[in-house]
């Protein structure tokens, strides 16, 4: 029977898990997800643990955060003045926005926390810090 081997095309499902037990991503109702083994398409984590694997196999991996999304970055939260956001942004805690660094570049942030005169909006993936559990069906070696 073929197995994974680093290079090669796979698709499979995945549902991931906190340590809670709550979803976070699933394929479920999707296609599967494809990526090239070994490329950084994906979280080592879950990239490491296919090689080997055998098309209709079924495994759970746990992922450390280290080896997922990293640990949060305290640099990564930035305090901007409240006048410095349009009034019809929304800026409910959690609300995902876009901002543009001075370099251009489009980076996603959370607002974190917000006063009369500030609000903290926060870079770091909202998975940052936190240990997954993934749940993989191996469906295709391309």
């Amino acid at each position: 029977m073929t197995q994974v081997k680093p290079g090669d095309t796979v698709r499979i499902h995945y549902t991931g898990t906190l340590s809670d037990g709550a979803t976070f991503d699933s394929s479920e109702g999707r296609d599967p997800l494809e990526f090239v083994v070994g490329s950084g398409q994906i979280i080592a984590g879950l990239d490491s643990a296919i090689p080997g694997m055998a098309v209709g196999e079924k495994k759970v991996v746990d992922v450390p955060a280290d080896q997922a999304y990293g640990q949060p970055d305290p640099n990564a939260r930035q305090s901007v003045p409240r006048t410095e956001i349009p009034a019809d942004i929304p800026l409910d805690l959690g609300t995902q926005l876009q901002v543009q660094t001075p370099q251009g570049q489009v980076m996603p942030v959370t607002v974190v926390d917000v006063s009369e005169t500030e609000v903290t909006l926060d870079a770091n993936h909202p998975l940052a810090g936190r240990d997954l559990t993934f749940a993989i069906e191996l469906v295709e070696i391309a």
